[in-house]
Parts: structure tokens; sequence; C-alpha cells
């Protein structure tokens, strides 16, 4: 299944790593980007590679430094050993960044793992980079995990100020952005991953927002504290209502395999109804056998 909640943890931090499995999370991110100085790299990547040999409940994924920056080499060959279950490419220019990256782990798979760990491209991070969304439909699709996006470098990379208006919404660029990301990930055939919500305090707003990320097409979201894992959770979790209705909607097309609309409660139900039905039972049967494993 689709991880639901995406938690970014500091590598360099033991005290915070030791806790990520009790976080909740479907799937942790190993951050040696951003959140990491310079002259930690080196002990953040020892770290990762610790904690990916240890017990996992849940995915495990690592943010490795931009391809450009010369540092994502040495991340690799650190953290590869332990077998992640993917690698969260930022910076990502285009597909191309995907296929380079991809060549390279092919060369540091081994065994079983042979192409086996995936990727997720955080997709418009740079201006350039929201020319180029339309190109994930031509990335090696055994590697690409999904699509996701960010604000903060790409507002710096234009010299805003800020991201926001005065309202509270995303600017306009950040909107364009978010909406390259859902369309370039539907056009791959792959899940679109929701960004970062920064304010840590705001759990009724995260469950907000991510609640609408939902309702507009994304299949998860990235969290920056544990804390907002559960409201993710629950946000991208299909309601018992939903399964129920999306139950009724395929039942009612099997009954008349040859319809190309039905009625249903006094509403007009054609095929990307029946399309969106399914995905929800997909996304609920993918849920209950994730629990049954446990």
């Amino acid at each position: 299944m689709t991880p639901r909640s995406w938690l970014f943890v500091p590598a360099d931090d033991p005290r915070k790593l030791a806790r990520i499995g009790s976080s909740g999370a479907d799937a942790v991110i190993l951050d040696l980007e951003d959140s990491v100085a310079p002259a930690r790299k080196a002990q953040a990547r020892a770290l990762a590679l610790e904690t990916l040999n240890g017990p996992r409940n849940g995915e495990v994924w690592v943010r490795v430094n931009p391809l450009p920056s010369g540092l994502a080499d040495p991340d690799l060959a650190a953290v590869m050993p332990g077998a992640p279950d993917g690698v969260v490419l930022p910076k990502c220019a285009s597909a191309a960044d995907v296929a380079a990256l991809g060549a390279w782990l092919d060369g540091l798979e081994t065994g079983d793992r042979f192409r086996r760990t995936r990727i997720l491209p955080i997709a418009t991070e740079t201006p350039g980079a929201l020319f180029a969304l339309g190109s994930y439909a031509h990335a090696p699709s055994a590697r690409l995990a999904g699509l996701t996006w960010g604000a903060e470098d790409l507002s710096t990379a234009v010299g805003a100020e800020t991201n926001r208006t005065p309202d509270g919404g995303y600017t306009d660029l950040c909107r364009l952005a978010r909406a390259l990301c859902l369309a370039g990930a539907a056009a791959a055939g792959v899940p679109a991953i929701e960004t970062v919500y920064p304010d840590l305090k705001d759990l009724a707003g995260l469950e907000a927002y991510a609640a609408q990320g939902r309702r507009e097409g994304f299949s998860g979201m990235l969290a920056i504290h544990p804390a907002q894992v559960e409201p993710i959770n629950r946000a991208f979790t299909p309601s018992v209502e939903a399964v129920e209705a999306a139950r009724r909607v395929v039942a009612l097309f099997e009954a008349e395999p040859g319809a190309g609309v039905l009625a249903m409660d006094g509403r007009m139900l054609d095929a990307p109804h029946l399309a969106q039905a399914r995905r929800i039972l997909a996304a609920d049967a993918a849920l209950r056998d994730k629990i049954q494993a446990k």
C-alpha cells in the first residue's frame, strides 16, 4: 500500500531515531539533507545505516542530498548496505534525475534487492522543475514510487518573501506547483504525496489540510513531527461510509455490466465514479492487509 504518513527524522539525532518504531508512521524518512549540518553528514550516514540494520515497524526511506551537490554519492554508498525501502530525491529536476539515480542504485543493489529500491522525487523545488512534471510519465516505472512537492525551496529560488497569502493560503506559484504535482503523478500512474504542514501546534489545521489533500487526489502526506502522524493517518484512511458507498457503486455496475451510466441515490454515475470507487476499495483492502500482517 502507499504510505499514508511519511515522517522525516534527522539522521544525526540518536534520540529521535530511537523513537521511530513507536511513531505510528507508515514510512519514516531518515533525513541526510536539510536537517543535518554539513559537519554532521558523516555521523548522520553512520546512524542511518545503524537504523536501517535495526528492527523496522513500517517502511524506512532515506532522503539523500541533491544529485548536483556531490553528496548523494557518499550518502548512497553509506546507506545502501542497509537496504532502505526507498530513496527520497530532493531538488529533482526531471525524470532524467530519476533515471540517473536508478542507474546509480543498479550498481549498489545486490542479490534479491537488485532494482527493488524505489524513488520518491521532490519534484517542484526548483523553478525549472515545474516545466518537467510531465516527464515522469516516462520515468523508470519500477522505481518511481510517487511524486511529492515542496514550497520552501521553490519560493526561495524565485526570491519570494513568503509562500503564503495574507489569508493563509498558498501563493499562485505554490498552488501551481501543487497542482502540477498532482497532474504529473496521475500522468505517470503513481501516487501524489502532499507536502508538509509547518505549524506543529495546529493539529486541527493539519487534519483539515490533509483531508483537503485527500479529497483533491493526494494519497498520503509528509510529516515533520510524530504528533502529526496520527491526524495524517486518520485523514488518509477511507471512512466506513466511503467504503460502504464504494461497495454499492461497484455492485451496481457489476449488476449491469453493459451500462455506461447508472443512478444511485438520485445521482448519475459513470466510469469515473466506478474508477474512484475501486480506488477506495483497493486502499481499504491494502490497509486491512497491512494491519493483519502486523
